[in-house]
């Protein structure tokens, strides 16, 4: 009883903090590496949404004045970066890392990636340098490589 009254102490902010530096790694450890079904996904989903409900708690409705749950969109306007989102941008940084300093230049991945197959296609600008290509999808996903 003693552990439940000290945590309802606790700040929401430092909450946030200690699912975000201490629940999510645990949770995340080699996600680099998974391939996600959907259901998957949803379950995961699933186990944030519950984890945030219990960080952030219920919520008075104005109207009737009964207290509620949180719903999901208010959930995810109150922590942004989701689950999902966290898992993809680790393995994009994931998969560049290892396609750039291990695998080499003349590896199927590290072609693939950078945008240069063994055979070039006539109708391909050889000028485009696949680099700039990946920087530019690395900052629409907010990836830093």
């Amino acid at each position: 009883m003693q552990n439940l009254s000290s945590f309802i102490l606790v700040t929401k902010n430092l909450k946030v903090e200690i699912y975000r530096n201490v629940t999510l790694p645990v949770d995340l450890f080699g996600c680099e590496t998974w391939s996600l079904t959907l259901r998957e996904e949803r379950r995961l989903r699933m186990f944030e949404n519950r984890v945030l409900r219990r960080i952030f708690g219920p919520k008075r409705d104005e109207v009737t004045g009964e207290w509620r749950k949180l719903h999901n969109e208010e959930l995810n306007d109150l922590y942004s970066p989701n689950i999902i989102w966290v898992i993809k941008s680790r393995r994009m940084k994931w998969t560049v890392r290892v396609s750039l300093t291990s695998m080499g230049e003349k590896r199927g991945v590290f072609m693939f990636l950078m945008g240069k197959p063994e055979e070039r296609d006539h109708v391909e600008n050889p000028a485009v340098d696949g680099r700039i290509i990946l920087r530019l999808i690395f900052r629409k996903w907010g990836v830093g490589a």
